[in-house]
């Protein structure tokens, strides 16, 4: 018989997960910090999502409703969607492990591409499962090397799009490609996390794709919207998949105010449109002055860019360049570019301040 062990021991893969390392946050003593380099809202929150993020803090000693009815609706109500089919959790980061733990066990795979989000081989791991990372092309998820990737033991497939930290996106035809390719046992989770900063015409936030197929869950997040620390996420997916998870999912996952404020978030329409539109605005102006000789700027349909430099330490001494100045962007050796940095659409002034301590870098500036 084998021997007890000296000590309760974790689940096989729990020790083979790297943490979530967030960038930095603070800047050196006597400097005030711009930060961008969480991806952050750049105008805010809603001002009607404030308002009822306050209003809904009057009563802290109330639970929450426990499905998030409210919230649930809102979302129905703006994107035209069944409530019924929407689950709401603390951020979209709650959602991806509850569908790990739903739907990946020992001896299974979930594909992901090469630089997608890092939280994807977290909550694999963590449910004793293996991570299988596809090639790239350009910085840019494969179709044909993520079905390339796909085994037998293969259960869910990860897709981040626009993606993080790379900003580059797939088509909707391009989607119903990878979906066409996929068995119907294996679990398509599309994370649509940046969709609101999106304005590529081909573009499809995964919707459609989840009306018509049973294994295609589309997650979606508020905390690029402004409500980054209220901590909302939801996922529209098939009645069996949201059956499944509502089973293991806590049953207050999401806080009072929280469902008020995202409620409050999803209705004000306007405010989504005038965010998207800044961004697209300034994401354009700064891919313009930074892209040169020196630096790459990849296309981008999120609310950042990724600039490449040529090589790690020329990226590592831009880095520390923008830090002395208290401009906090992303360093991204975690996702394997090395070379590159991830630097957040925030305010006008950040931006041209940003591109003036870059130019030593090889940044052309702006001629505007």
């Amino acid at each position: 018989m084998p021997t007890p062990a000296s000590r309760p021991v974790p689940q096989p893969g729990i020790l083979k997960i790297a943490p979530y390392v967030p960038g930095k946050s603070a800047a050196p003593a006597g400097v005030t910090p711009i930060k961008l380099s969480a991806n952050e809202s750049p105008l805010g929150a809603s001002p009607k999502a404030i308002e009822a993020l306050l209003k809904a803090d009057e009563q802290p000693e109330i639970y929450p409703e426990g499905t998030s009815r409210i919230l649930r609706e809102a979302l129905g109500e703006v994107h035209g969607i069944d409530a019924e089919r929407i689950v709401c959790g603390n951020g979209s980061d709650d959602l991806l492990h509850l569908l790990a733990q739903c739907y990946l066990g020992d001896g299974d795979e979930a594909v992901m591409a090469r630089h997608g989000f890092s939280v994807y081989p977290i909550v694999t791991m963590g449910a004793s499962a293996e991570i299988i990372m596809a090639p790239e092309t350009d910085y840019r998820a494969d179709v044909d090397a993520l079905l390339g990737a796909v085994t037998a033991k293969t259960k869910v497939l990860f897709l981040a799009n626009p993606n993080n930290p790379t900003g580059t996106y797939l088509s909707g035809a391009e989607l119903t490609r990878l979906h066409a390719g996929l068995r119907p046992d294996i679990l398509f989770v599309l994370d649509s996390a940046y969709a609101e900063y999106v304005t590529a015409e081909d573009y499809a936030v995964g919707i459609e794709l989840v009306d018509r197929a049973e294994n295609v869950v589309m997650v979606r997040t508020f905390s690029k919207m402004g409500l980054a620390a209220s901590r909302i996420g939801w996922m529209y997916a098939p009645e069996h998949v949201v059956d499944v998870v509502n089973r293991i999912r806590g049953p207050f996952n999401v806080n009072r105010p929280a469902q008020f404020a995202g409620a409050a978030a999803a209705r004000d329409v306007a405010f989504t449109a005038r965010l998207r539109a800044y961004n697209a605005k300034w994401r354009s102006w700064l891919t313009r002055a930074l892209a040169g000789n020196a630096i790459r700027v990849v296309p981008s349909e999120a609310n950042f860019v990724l600039a490449l430099f040529e090589d790690a330490a020329t990226s590592r001494a831009a880095f520390n360049a923008l830090f002395a100045e208290g401009l906090i962007v992303r360093e991204i050796g975690v996702y394997g570019i090395e070379n590159g940095l991830r630097i957040s659409i925030g305010p006008e002034a950040a931006m041209r301040r940003l591109v003036d301590v870059l130019k030593p870098f090889g940044a052309p500036g702006a001629t505007d």
